[in-house]
């Protein structure tokens, strides 16, 4: 899938070059997934023939923008807004249910060990402290019976970190019982079935659609936009919210 893949390139200049990662790729290589040989770093550095730091990371299964730096001293200065939060990122799902209008979700998130590269890591680890603000942007009800449910009902959110734990946004939908679409691992089964069945839909409803952030050397505050890939306008046009591709911004 990946061998031809042109990433596409969103923004670039001397010291940062920003991606749309397409859902299903890895950011670099990974002890978890020791089959994949393509991941966005590399396939980056062959299409641009230079070589890239990683400033931060999406899951494998979630897309959207994607921050690498030309050396390790922008690296490091990109990589300190994360961890002070002076950047912002902005995220849209599709989760089961129809949310509040509005929610902020502050629950701890106990810190998740990879079973490979931390197996040596003692499991005892207070959880961390961990945010979410979210904003419900649309709703549909769909003519599907799942459980005791004549009808589905499904909300797009818009969703606004606080903080950066280990698969945050999934883990807290699945909290507060609105899980996100297409998530095998924290979602439900059945939903993730009727969007495959019907909407012919076998990814993560989950994009990171906005970045925020202070270039590391002129201070210009800069706001990159991920475009969605062809499952996400798809879900959109079934589901009457093409409106909101408009407005994303």
């Amino acid at each position: 899938m990946w061998k031809d893949y042109k990433l596409e390139i969103l923004y670039k200049d001397d010291s940062i070059v920003v991606i749309n990662k397409p859902s299903g790729l890895l950011v670099h290589k990974s002890m978890i997934d020791r089959h994949e040989i393509y991941f966005a770093m590399k396939m980056l550095r062959d299409q641009i023939g230079v070589w890239v730091y990683p400033v931060h990371r999406l899951d494998k299964p979630t897309s959207g923008v994607l921050l690498f730096a030309f050396d390790s001293e922008s690296a490091r200065l990109m990589s300190e807004q994360f961890k002070t939060h002076t950047m912002q990122k902005k995220y849209i799902a599709v989760v089961r249910g129809y949310t509040d209008e509005k929610g902020f979700i502050d629950h701890a998130l106990s810190v998740k060990n990879d079973k490979i590269a931390d197996k040596n890591v003692s499991e005892e680890k207070e959880a961390q402290e961990a945010q979410t603000e979210y904003k419900r942007l649309a709703t549909v009800e769909l003519p599907y019976a799942i459980g005791r449910y004549e009808k589905t009902r499904y909300s797009l959110v818009e969703l606004l970190p606080k903080t950066g734990r280990k698969h945050q946004l999934r883990r807290h939908m699945k909290h507060i019982s609105h899980h996100i679409l297409g998530d095998t691992k924290y979602g439900r089964g059945e939903h993730n079935k009727l969007i495959r069945e019907h909407y012919n839909c076998h990814r993560l409803l989950l994009h990171a659609l906005s970045l925020e952030i202070s270039h590391p050397y002129t201070k210009e505050r800069l706001i990159f936009y991920a475009p969605l890939d062809e499952t996400f306008n798809s879900i959109f046009k079934s589901f009457d919210w093409e409106d909101f591709t408009q407005n994303m911004h």
